[in-house]
């Protein structure tokens, strides 16, 4: 006890202490955020895909079971990823000036979290297609919030 006050003595804090984050690493992206908004429109792609095979045919089944499972775990766990990394990039990295600079921000990132939340509660299609272009969105405005110019692109 004695030598933590003894520490504040000799060593005090600043009266005002800020940081933009958990952890001010001032490392952000959003291309984490496109990855997993990218899988999920290729999960979407590949059960709508799925075509259900003849009831006789248990091993077909199975098989069509265990695709549309895996599928679905994929685009449920990258949905919830998306989601998560648009969240952090609102609450660490964008502050009131980005808002006064981009003031449908606010609303963007709000839609865009509940098409997260759209894409694991549905196989929709033009669901997954709006989450991909609300995060190009956000890609465009964050890179414009440092000033530079990152061009949009897909992995598929």
């Amino acid at each position: 006890m004695k030598l933590a006050k003894l520490v504040k003595t000799l060593s005090p804090a600043q009266d005002v202490v800020e940081a933009h984050c958990d952890g001010p690493c001032g490392v952000y992206d959003p291309s984490s955020a496109r990855i997993a908004a990218e899988a999920v429109l290729s999960m979407t792609k590949k059960l709508l895909a799925l075509s259900h095979p003849e009831h006789d045919d248990e091993q077909a089944l199975i098989e069509y079971h265990n695709s549309a499972c895996r599928f679905i775990a994929i685009k449920e766990e990258q949905a919830h990823l998306a989601k998560t990394e648009v969240l952090v990039l609102w609450t660490d990295y964008f502050k009131p000036v980005h808002l006064e600079k981009y003031p449908n921000l606010h609303t963007l990132i709000w839609e865009t979290t509940k098409l997260c939340s759209t894409t694991k509660q549905h196989v929709d299609l033009d669901a997954a297609n709006q989450l991909m272009a609300n995060i190009e969105e956000i890609h465009n405005i964050f890179w414009a919030t440092k000033g530079r110019d990152v061009d949009w692109y897909v992995a598929s």
